[in-house]
């Protein structure tokens, strides 16, 4: 190809891709894709509902449109705006499905902190609450019960698919129980509980969390199956259990943690047993799971020496504990379950 003949609009779309996302994300703070949940809106009707100034429309909600996560039926001041199928499912919070709760959090939080990645790459320090408080995210999180619970019902909301999925995908039938690590609100117990009526489920987590998964579990009618436990996994061991499962929990932390919690689901494991991890598994080679990558650094500007990691690494550091077969199981979106086998 000549000079000519290349195309800067790839560089700039990635480049300028906060103009899109900052749109998203207001969109979602401001409630616009649940106002549209009960029926479509002109661009003044939207502006009433939302308490926004004149010059916002019709920029604003056309900008959606353009991003493909609204539609609109005509054109001009008499123009109809609705929810494509998607955001009605994912962004209307009176949908089953809403994982609006993510992009709360990162409206409120990860916006601001991802503007401080330079530093984060030349110090290797998280650049979050830290800075200014000096406690860590997880510390601050748990001094507040509201604010906990409001962290445990984003994270619920965008791993409900890949919990879901796991839960019919794994083959579960040669096993009876399963302790989910760090379970939180006990929802990857709920899911495979229900898709497999033969298995006892426990969710393990610190003590803050119990009553939040006991009300989430209670109102699942699965409690006859579905139980919790206090677990500090950094000071116990954990529960025994035929299949330990951990939803994004191991790239929370650095390579000696990772290790730690990986050979304890090895120890609370019968022979034969399973350690399933669900997270943005990083390919192999590195190339093609941006998500997972980019997630990566957002643990850089969370915690510092946390990072996410590929299928590769996962079973190098799972041979070392002893395990001795595994696979890599696709999920929803840029998600998979790596599994990890305990010879019989």
């Amino acid at each position: 190809m000549t000079q000519s003949e290349f195309d800067p609009s790839h560089i700039m779309q990635v480049g300028m891709g906060f103009f899109g996302a900052r749109a998203l994300l207001t969109a979602v703070e401001l409630g616009l894709f649940t106002q549209l949940g009960a029926g479509k809106l002109t661009g003044e009707a939207l502006r009433e509902r939302l308490g926004l100034h004149s010059r916002a429309i019709p920029d604003f909600p056309d900008s959606l449109v353009a991003l493909g996560v609204l539609y609109r039926e005509g054109d001009g001041p008499a123009a109809l705006y609705g929810n494509t199928a998607e955001t009605a499912i994912f962004l209307d919070k009176s949908s089953p499905q809403y994982i609006g709760g993510i992009l709360e959090m990162a409206s409120e939080r990860l916006y601001h902190y991802w503007g401080n990645l330079t530093e984060a790459l030349k110090t290797g320090l998280p650049q979050n609450e830290i800075k200014d408080t000096g406690e860590p995210l997880f510390a601050k999180l748990y001094t507040k019960p509201e604010r906990l619970e409001q962290f445990m019902n984003a994270m619920a909301g965008v791993s409900a698919g890949n919990f879901r999925a796991l839960a019919q995908k794994f083959d579960f039938s040669k096993y009876k129980t399963l302790c989910d690590a760090g379970g939180a609100t006990g929802q990857l117990s709920c899911m495979v509980a229900a898709a497999n009526p033969h298995m006892q489920c426990v969710s393990a987590d610190l003590p803050a969390v119990e009553p939040i998964a006991k009300r989430c579990i209670e109102q699942t009618g699965l409690s006859d199956r579905v139980t919790t436990a206090q677990i500090d996994f950094f000071a116990e061991p954990l529960p025994k259990a035929d299949v330990i499962t951990m939803g994004m929990i191991l790239h929370d932390w650095n390579l000696e943690k990772k290790k730690h919690l990986i050979k304890l689901a090895y120890d609370a494991l019968p022979p034969g047993g399973a350690f399933i991890v669900v997270e943005a598994l990083i390919d192999d080679a590195r190339r093609v799971n941006a998500f997972g990558l980019l997630m990566s650094l957002n643990m850089l500007i969370e915690f510092g020496d946390a990072f996410d990691f590929s299928g590769a690494d996962f079973k190098e550091w799972c041979s070392e504990a002893g395990f001795t077969r595994f696979e890599v199981i696709p999920l929803a979106g840029p998600s998979s379950a790596a599994v990890a086998y305990k010879p019989d």
